[in-house]
């Protein structure tokens, strides 16, 4: 038996004739391929950028790829999909990176963000890291206001990118002067050239969804979709990326995951704004009505409690190695309710929202989910995420069941 080594005189791999035979190697393997074959007889230097055409990590935003997770659903009929959209797998690891893009670029062409300039954001967290990610590519300073609520890791992530973070006051209301969001609106109003990324009105936001997110769920399930399920807290993913789908096909419907307490359920069933209640899933939900969301765009509405969410988290890593935040746990099994109810074929999309590592001291932390009462890892997560066996009445829902 021949045996391999490693040659610590040459660098090279050698075993027997291996890779210096015949072609001589990279000398004259690799360097005259490159030379003759590529670029057809004209030297070129290492390095060369009509040659070595390298991506930014900025450049890599959008074009996730999609997964089946229909192994946690139990559909009534055959021919039901439940399809993940892998946001994680943006560079700042969660879909925000998208929005953010897109208002950056917009700001940029119309005059507003200029360099150097100061680029203020609230958020419960992602939206914060995606503007102090891009902030730092393009040379911005970048101050984000969050409110206590926001895992430790997103708060560490926000601070390595070199942004400035400013906590809320703890149980402040959303509209109380010093809640994380109007402390970035007065940050903006009282400093003069900052731009304030304000994703919750900002149309920019859903436009960032409805050119990227929509038509990439379009050309993956060739067409194929017949429902969208997405959380929402500005409301910019399931409204662009709703009217998206919706324009290509009428037919599709879109249905709003929505956590216990957040007020969006009652609102589209009744028009009216209720007092929230504390729920601890981030990043979706709220408690009050964003001019980001459109609720002409959606068919439906689903509640999802907090255990339901991060359940469904867990099974998703024990079962298909998928590590997800707390809102992708409630838009999954949202998706698989629905799954699990329809009386025909379907392919029900929902969204990967961002990674379990941003969450490994809440979600994926049992003392923290026995402090709040979470029953997470008991082992019954299927039996908790199937439980429900699609009847109407386990499924609290904004509208009645549609028969699709």
């Amino acid at each position: 038996m021949s045996h391999q080594h490693f040659s610590k005189t040459n660098g090279s791999l050698v075993n027997g004739k291996g890779l210096t035979n015949g072609s001589n190697g990279y000398t004259n393997g690799y360097k005259n391929g490159l030379t003759n074959g590529l670029t057809n007889g004209h030297h070129i230097e290492h390095g060369h950028s009509d040659f070595m055409k390298i991506q930014r990590y900025q450049d890599l935003i959008g074009s996730t790829a999609m997964v089946d997770i229909t192994s946690l659903a139990n559909p009534k009929v055959p021919g039901v999909k439940v399809l993940g959209k892998c946001e994680f797998l943006n560079p700042g690891f969660s879909m925000k990176d998208r929005i953010v893009k897109n208002i950056f670029d917009k700001a940029e062409q119309n005059g507003l963000l200029r360099p150097g300039g100061t680029v203020v954001a609230a958020s419960s967290g992602n939206t914060g890291a995606a503007v102090a990610m891009l902030a730092a590519m393009r040379g911005y300073k970048a101050v984000i206001t969050t409110s206590p609520k926001c895992s430790e890791e997103k708060v560490a992530s926000i601070k390595a990118y070199g942004a400035e973070l400013i906590m809320s006051p703890p149980g402040v209301s959303e509209d109380h002067p010093e809640s994380y969001m109007n402390m970035a609106k007065t940050l903006a109003r009282d400093n003069v050239g900052w731009f304030d990324v304000n994703q919750y009105d900002n149309l920019d936001n859903p436009e960032g969804h409805f050119r990227t997110l929509g038509p990439e769920i379009w050309e993956q399930t060739v067409g194929r979709v017949t429902h969208f399920v997405a959380g929402g807290s500005t409301g910019g993913t399931i409204t662009g990326t709703g009217k998206f789908l919706k324009g290509k096909n009428p037919n599709i419907k879109c249905v709003l995951a929505d956590p216990m307490g957040s007020i969006f359920h009652e609102y589209f069933m009744s028009q009216k704004l209720i007092k929230p209640k504390k729920f601890l899933v981030e990043g979706v939900g709220k408690g009050s009505i964003p001019g980001c969301m459109d609720f002409g765009v959606i068919d439906d509405v689903i509640q999802v409690t907090d255990e339901q969410s991060f359940q469904t988290c867990h099974q998703l890593a024990r079962k298909e190695g998928l590590m997800v935040g707390g809102s992708a746990g409630l838009n999954t099994w949202a998706a698989v309710q629905l799954a699990n109810q329809l009386e025909e074929p379907g392919v029900i999309v929902t969204v990967l929202c961002d990674l379990g590592v941003k969450y490994l001291s809440k979600v994926y932390n049992q003392t923290w989910l026995e402090e709040n009462n979470i029953n997470g890892t008991n082992g019954t997560e299927e039996n908790n995420i199937n439980g429900m066996n699609g009847t109407k009445e386990s499924v609290r829902r904004g509208s009645l069941f549609y028969h699709y």
